[in-house]
């Protein structure tokens, strides 16, 4: 038996599991390999490759609606959909710069299995809002479908929604159906300057309180705002993105100085500047090229955000900086050593879950990567995961060890 399984279609990718499975063999899920330093290290036995799995099936710029096979480019998806003058809404992050990899690689079926929403996150939702269907193989090596091309599907359970974020532990998609959204014409960044973490966290709340429609809002202490594009040599900062026509986006603006009074001296990024700057927020690009430095995706509260990312930079010797409001902290560690105790016990006042996104494979072997689940959560967690893959067949350990 070959070390990797190339599957064309569905019925190759169900053949390829139930192979596996009589053979009491593993399964490590790739398309183009973007993603594959996220999670535990793969110790599976074959590797099914979807990357010739690629093609938009469906496309109804009227309807708002796209389906295309699990390998195909994301590049592509959203080069197509931009010249219909629409978008994947929930930004999608390009994990590529972050890992070490090229940028653009990205598939559709990786961007899904992840999960991973970008600066809209706070104003759209993430990748699981908007998919509205799946076609997929289980682990026991049975083709399935969930929701439709519909907005309005009501029909049976809410499967895509499950799997979005599973990392290809419950199956492996084949196709996936995602509602996607008009781009806004124009948009505008008001950047602040704030004097502390606390201040940057009252300019979020009031900014993400007010009428103002926000759809962007990161918090960027100096050194970090200085390695984002148009910010060079910045002092410490809210960055709090505005989008829509242009007499909506002026009215709003003027609307959010008023709210920003009294914070700092505030400057306004046009259309031009601002789409590259969420671009590196989205991406983590203040901390890319940084080797095997360890770097954590941690989601907390948004008002403690700010003083969180303070402190765990301050006390781990690392930088930080927020996106969502203050709800997520991206944060750049010295060395290789996670760290994961220290940055976990920081986090457990204040709720929430951190995840080790980058960091080497021995690191990522000996460390709980994704927040360790407690008890019931544990064995929902499982049963989950034996109902869909009883086998242990697909990316097993990919996420927890031993599920």
């Amino acid at each position: 038996m070959s070390d990797i399984i190339a599957a064309r279609d569905e019925q190759e990718v169900a053949e390829a599991v139930l192979t596996a499975l009589g053979a009491g063999k593993t399964l490590e899920v790739r398309g183009q390999g973007s993603q594959q330093a996220l999670g535990r290290p793969s110790q599976t036995d074959l590797t099914l490759d979807l990357s010739a799995l690629s093609g938009v099936t469906l496309y109804e710029p009227e309807e708002l609606v796209l389906s295309a096979r699990a390998g195909t480019s994301r590049a592509d998806i959203e080069e197509m959909v931009a010249a219909r003058g629409q978008m994947l809404a929930f930004e999608p992050m390009d994990t590529g710069p972050l890992l070490g990899g090229a940028a653009g690689r990205g598939t559709l079926g990786g961007m899904f299995a992840v999960n991973f929403a970008g600066p809209r996150r706070i104003s759209h939702g993430a990748v699981r809002d908007h998919a509205l269907g799946i076609k997929a193989v289980s682990g026991r090596g049975e083709p399935f479908k969930s929701g439709g091309r519909v907005v309005k599907n009501v029909t049976g359970y809410d499967l895509p929604r499950l799997m979005a974020g599973a990392f290809g532990t419950l199956c492996v998609a084949t196709e996936i159906t995602l509602k996607v959204l008009p781009r806004p014409p124009m948009e505008e960044t008001v950047i602040a300057r704030v004097a502390s973490p606390g201040e940057a966290a009252a300019a979020l709340s009031a900014a993400m309180g007010s009428s103002c429609e926000v759809s962007g809002a990161a918090f960027l202490p100096q050194g970090v705002a200085g390695r984002l594009p148009g910010l060079s040599g910045s002092p410490a900062l809210v960055a709090l993105r505005m989008e829509g026509v242009a007499p909506s986006v002026t009215a709003r603006r003027a609307m959010l100085l008023k709210v920003l009074a009294g914070i700092g001296p505030a400057e306004v990024l046009e259309t031009e500047t601002s789409r590259p700057l969420w671009q590196a927020v989205r991406d983590v690009i203040p901390f890319a090229g940084s080797g095997e430095r360890a770097v954590w995706r941690i989601s907390t509260q948004p008002k403690v955000g700010p003083e969180l990312a303070a402190k765990l930079a301050a006390d781990l010797g690392g930088e930080a900086y927020c996106d969502w409001a203050g709800g997520l902290i991206w944060l750049c560690l010295p060395g290789e050593a996670s760290h994961a105790d220290q940055v976990r016990a920081a986090l457990a006042p204040h709720g929430g879950h951190a995840t080790l996104m980058r960091a080497s494979a021995a690191e990522r072997a000996r460390t709980a990567v994704f927040q360790p689940l407690d008890g019931a959560l544990a064995a929902l967690t499982k049963r989950v995961k034996e109902s869909f893959d009883p086998g242990l067949v697909l990316n097993p350990g990919r996420m927890h060890a031993g599920m």
